[in-house]
This record gives C-alpha cells, sequence and structure tokens, in this order.
C-alpha cells in the first residue's frame, strides 16, 4: 500500500518504561514518576492486571490510588507505561472560533483591527460585511485569493 512521509517503524524503538512498588498490606496511595491519565498504565498486583475503573484511579496523573491496599510483598506492584499525557493544547482565542446554536451558526467580527496581508501562495475567505478600521492595511497579494462572503 502507498503512503506518504516518513516509513512506518517495523518495530518499537524502545521498551516502554515500568516501575515497581512494595505492597505493605495497609497504604493505598503510590507516587509514580512521570505524569499519566489512568488508561496510559497497565497495572498488575501479585501477577493480576487490575481494571483501572474498578481498582485504581490517577487522580491528580502522579498518584497511584487502589480502592483496597495491595497485598504485601516486594515487587508485587507492577506499573507499565504505555503512554503519557503531554498535557493540554489550547488554540488561540481568535482560532477557537465562535459558535451559537449548537455549533449551527459561527459568528465572526465584522472590523480588521491588526494589519493582514494574504499571500500569493494563500486563499482566504471572511463572511462580511468587512470594515477595514482607519490606518489598517489588508493586502491581497499577487495570486491570493479573499472571498468575502
Amino acid at each position: 500500500m502507498a503512503y506518504q512521509g516518513a516509513a512506518p517503524i517495523p518495530a518499537f524503538q524502545s521498551r516502554p518504561a515500568k516501575q515497581e512498588f512494595n505492597g505493605d498490606g495497609s497504604t493505598t496511595t503510590f507516587t509514580l514518576n512521570r505524569t499519566v491519565r489512568a488508561e496510559d498504565i497497565i497495572v498488575s498486583v501479585d501477577g493480576v492486571v487490575q481494571e483501572s475503573t474498578d481498582s485504581y484511579t490517577v487522580p491528580d496523573g502522579t498518584t497511584l490510588t487502589f480502592s483496597a491496599a495491595p497485598s504485601s510483598g516486594t515487587g508485587n506492584i507492577f506499573v507499565m507505561y504505555m503512554g503519557t499525557s503531554m498535557g493540554s493544547v489550547a488554540p488561540a482565542a481568535e482560532n477557537k472560533g465562535n459558535f451559537k446554536a449548537g455549533g449551527m451558526f459561527r459568528t465572526n467580527a465584522q472590523t480588521l483591527n491588526d494589519d493582514v496581508t494574504i499571500l500569493a501562495t494563500e486563499n482566504a475567505n471572511v463572511t462580511g460585511p468587512l470594515t477595514v478600521a482607519t490606518g489598517v492595511t489588508l493586502t491581497v497579494n499577487s495570486g491570493g485569493t479573499l472571498v468575502t462572503l
């Protein structure tokens, strides 16, 4: 099958990270060495894989909290990191869009207050009417397109 871009990686480049804890029969919280969501890890206690919704949570990203204390044993709690949370990305306010009626209508400003250039390699559209403020320049380079709807 054809593809664009870099060739797919044929195998894991490195083994996923892991962390082990010693249960004592009474401790229910353990500190993880990276920030994750509950679905980013596989947790095993005494060789039995635990279900995140029933057996444990990760309420703040770094605290593994069990619903019941794991049994006592050296290295009997095993955490395999399958992925990590890198945080969230919030687009700039001007890139989010303004919506009404559950997304049916998108609204936009009517006045351009900053200089803007539409490059020769770009197409742009604006829903009008559009007013260009005094002292502000709107430039559409040759080959560029600006459409007012």
